[in-house]
């Protein structure tokens, strides 16, 4: 599924016009991606939870030349479903 077909979804579902369904989509996902940047946590009931995992700096190896490389510490966005939508 991509956006233009969610909309479509939604739009018909809520007796929407696709105009307005686009801009409920793109609100939602506007909040979804600025939510972790901000450091919090989201949890949506029934599909799941995003949360910031702060990953370590650590050694590696350059795949090409075999040299040990530094990577840099980051922050990682992650999804963790519920375990009803795990089984489907």
């Amino acid at each position: 599924m991509n956006n233009s077909v969610l909309v479509e979804k939604i739009a018909a579902s809520n007796d929407l016009s696709k105009g307005d369904a686009e801009s409920v989509v793109d609100s939602v996902f506007a909040a979804i991606a600025d939510t972790p940047a901000a450091g919090e946590e989201i949890s949506l009931n029934g599909f799941g939870k995003f949360k910031v995992k702060d990953s370590a700096a650590r050694e590696g190896r350059n795949p090409s030349t075999g040299e040990t490389i530094q990577i840099a510490a980051s922050k990682k966005i992650s999804f963790t479903p519920p375990r009803l939508l795990k089984t489907a």
